[in-house]
């Protein structure tokens, strides 16, 4: 028996007052994987290679650098 068949043998077995949290799971996994973009793909590569910004202060002077910006 396929995974699709059992699904669908156990949602008949599912109490109607129960049926919307299987609805809104189905719902949730029919939504296709993200692809990250261009731009997304370049900047996690940067990271990957160590770099970008990364803050080392403390949260004042945090706070103070982003006031000035």
């Amino acid at each position: 028996m396929s995974y699709k068949e059992l699904a669908k043998t156990l949602i008949d077995q599912i109490p109607d007052s129960r049926m919307y949290y299987v609805v809104a799971y189905l719902q949730g996994a029919t939504i296709p994987d993200e692809i990250p973009n261009a731009e997304t793909l370049a900047s996690m590569e940067e990271l990957e290679r160590g770099g970008g910004t990364v803050f080392t202060g403390n949260t004042a002077d945090l706070f103070a650098e982003l006031m000035e910006e």
